[in-house]
């Protein structure tokens, strides 16, 4: 059964979803762990491309987006909502940034999601805590204010 954290995210610049996801991309990179990086977008998977890029030189994490790379992919990629996600089968940590719940979830172990500050972000937070979990996914929530990443 697969498991969900959704990290609550103040307005708080150091707690903004994409850090946090590359954080959470670099820590399961440290431990060993695949990682499949979902954005909403093309242009929001650049933007954590980049930063990725931007990690200090001793804590590299290897990574790409979808398509780009060796065969099989990187230890992190990144992909978009409308590509195919063939490279992901295998990889135990789904990381959402994406406004809905993929498909596909359910073939990770864990899965790492986003309540950010603004109202309308947190509602679309709300349909994805409850699709998780009519897809069977056992959600839980951490507060980033109370409990830092």
């Amino acid at each position: 059964m697969s498991n969900a954290l959704f990290y609550i995210a103040s307005s708080d610049a150091a707690h903004h979803p994409e850090r946090i996801a590359c954080q959470a991309a670099a820590r399961a990179y440290r431990t060993g762990q695949g990682v499949f990086l979902l954005c909403q977008d093309q242009a929001q998977a650049h933007r954590i491309d980049e930063l990725l890029w931007q990690f200090e030189p001793d804590s590299f994490v290897p990574h790409n987006l979808v398509g780009e790379g060796p065969r099989g992919g990187a230890p992190v990629v990144i992909g978009w909502a409308d590509r195919d996600h063939a490279a992901v089968e295998k990889r135990p940590l789904l990381i959402n940034l994406s406004a809905d719940v993929p498909q596909f979830a359910v073939q990770f172990t864990h899965i790492i999601d986003f309540v950010p500050a603004d109202d309308e972000a947190k509602a679309q937070a709300r349909r994805r805590f409850a699709a998780y979990r009519q897809l069977g996914v056992s959600p839980a929530t951490q507060d980033l204010a109370r409990q830092p990443f």
